[in-house]
């Protein structure tokens, strides 16, 4: 990290690190916050000041100062500001909440972390803490995630008394309500704020939130989907379950529109996120909204899980799939077919699973644990063989993955490897397979899937390969999306 003087032309190296998430720069410029994460919920936070000798650490354990094997103690902390005054930080860390909450350490009184209580909120539902925002003397903007929708309240802060009080709700409960914020920035001299804001049927909208009350809500764009009446799409019901344990899983069902004249029992198409550390919202700005969307105008019932591993519902829910994957997350998958197979509107006897990144991953593993649950599986860049997948990810990738998922120089995690790979068991691939791959993919990249096709190919599976030779952990382009949904969409139409 270094300090440019834009008026001297010159740049001061203030802090080196192969961990470092983000940083905060203070109003004059004269203190960073640094912090640094290495898995989900796990970093530690650091402070450069301009008058002092040395960077100092404020909390938690570096990477670098950890013997073998330690275990520390998760702390969540991100979404860094200064106080008013710049003389503590304000952030938001699930050292007291699993669900993250606000914590403070003022520089005066070392680095003790404190938590802050939260008074006013009025959202109901399940979900989590995910934004902090400064916006002027002790004036705060808080973002909750709940159950994959937006949240946002205006907050006093209270330093000495530990309180943050909500007074104002800035979105949802308003004209902006089930749906994602993409971008929200506060005007301090009109003392108003600029939304964009995205739901399960709408392109992103710009509004804007004026007025002391903040009840002055327009909406300034028309975006929309040329050529479909917007009945036609379909809103999504909440389709949550209980997994084989008990865990309560968040998820929901989209059907096709009674407008559209086709008839139940829909074929069902079973979407699965990537991450894991991901969650799937009614946000129509994402890759996967518009495809879902698709579905259900071309006849099909689509159903979205958060299964565990999943981010949006706490801390300790986030990491149950971490040196897991495969195991109780798969199982969660499998159960909500028992439970979708009640649901008179869905024919599960027709049923095609498709994912991306991880979710490619997931498609493939229950292809190949459980063949009999399918007709189709798409596989989107999807890890075949998690030993060379780990082999072929960046450098900057590994402390990670080594934390998440396995270390290759460990016997037991490389036995866990083989074991948790789609290659181990994709032999038992009883449907077509249409697998989906960027040429320039850096993460996964292009040779697992094409060690894939091959092997599968060998062993008489009929798979289709659809590669962009101009794509990478994505399909972006806009004429590369046209023909991936039409892809997708034509295969489930074949075998569904």
């Amino acid at each position: 990290m270094v300090k440019a003087d834009f008026e001297k032309g010159t740049l001061e190296k203030i802090y080196q690190g192969a961990y470092v998430d983000n940083c905060t720069v203070s109003s004059k410029g004269d203190k960073v916050a640094i912090l640094e994460r290495y898995t989900y919920g796990d970093g530690s936070l650091k402070l450069w000041a301009q008058d002092a000798d040395q960077v100092q650490h404020l909390f938690g354990v570096p990477m670098t100062e950890r013997e073998v094997g330690e275990k520390v103690e998760l702390n969540g902390i991100h979404e860094v500001q200064f106080l008013p005054g710049e003389q503590g930080l304000l952030f938001l860390t699930s050292l007291y909440e699993d669900t993250f909450g606000l914590g403070v350490i003022e520089f005066e009184k070392g680095a003790e972390v404190k938590p802050v209580e939260i008074q006013g909120t009025r959202h109901q539902g399940l979900g989590e803490l995910s934004k902090l925002g400064y916006l002027r003397e002790d004036q705060y903007l808080l973002t909750y995630n709940i159950d994959g929708c937006s949240w946002i309240y205006e907050g006093k802060l209270d330093t000495h008394a530990g309180q943050m009080t909500l007074e104002q709700v800035i979105c949802g409960e308003n004209d902006m309500v089930e749906g994602v914020v993409q971008s929200c920035r506060y005007d301090g001299k009109s003392d108003s704020y600029a939304i964009a804001f995205s739901s399960a049927v709408s392109p992103s909208q710009i509004y804007t939130v004026e007025g002391e009350d903040r009840k002055e809500i327009r909406v300034h764009t028309r975006e929309r989907i040329l050529g479909v009446p917007n009945e036609h799409f379909s809103q999504g019901e909440d389709a949550s379950y209980e997994s084989f344990d008990g865990l309560r899983i968040s998820a929901r069902l989209y059907l096709p529109q009674d407008e559209l004249d086709f008839e139940p029992p829909f074929p069902l198409i079973y979407y699965v996120h990537g991450g894991p550390h991901s969650q799937e919202k009614p946000d129509f700005t994402w890759f996967s909204m518009p495809l879902i969307q698709f579905m259900t105008l071309s006849g099909f019932a689509v159903f979205v899980p958060n299964v565990r591993g999943s981010t949006g519902y706490g801390m300790a829910y986030t990491k149950l799939v971490d040196r897991d994957w495969g195991g109780d997350d798969r199982l969660d998958h499998v159960h909500a077919i028992k439970v979708l197979s009640k649901d008179p509107r869905i024919d599960t006897q027709r049923a095609g699973v498709v994912g991306r990144s991880y979710g490619g991953y997931m498609s493939l593993i229950l292809a190949g644990w459980h063949p009999e649950l399918w007709k189709a599986a798409v596989d989107m860049f999807g890890p075949y063989d998690l030993m060379t997948f780990l082999e072929r990810i960046p450098p900057t990738w590994v402390p990670y993955y080594k934390i998440a998922l396995g270390d290759l120089e460990v016997e037991e995690d490389r036995a866990f490897l083989q074991e948790r790979s789609p290659r181990t068991k994709l032999h038992q691939l009883a449907c077509p397979m249409l697998v989906i791959q960027g040429k320039n993919d850096p993460r996964v990249v292009e040779r697992e899937s094409s060690d894939l096709v091959e092997e599968l190919r060998s062993q008489g599976k009929r798979i289709e390969y659809l590669m962009f030779e101009n794509e990478g952990h994505d399909v972006l382009k806009f004429e590369n999306r046209v023909r991936c949904y039409n892809t997708i969409r034509d295969f489930f139409v074949e075998h569904l």
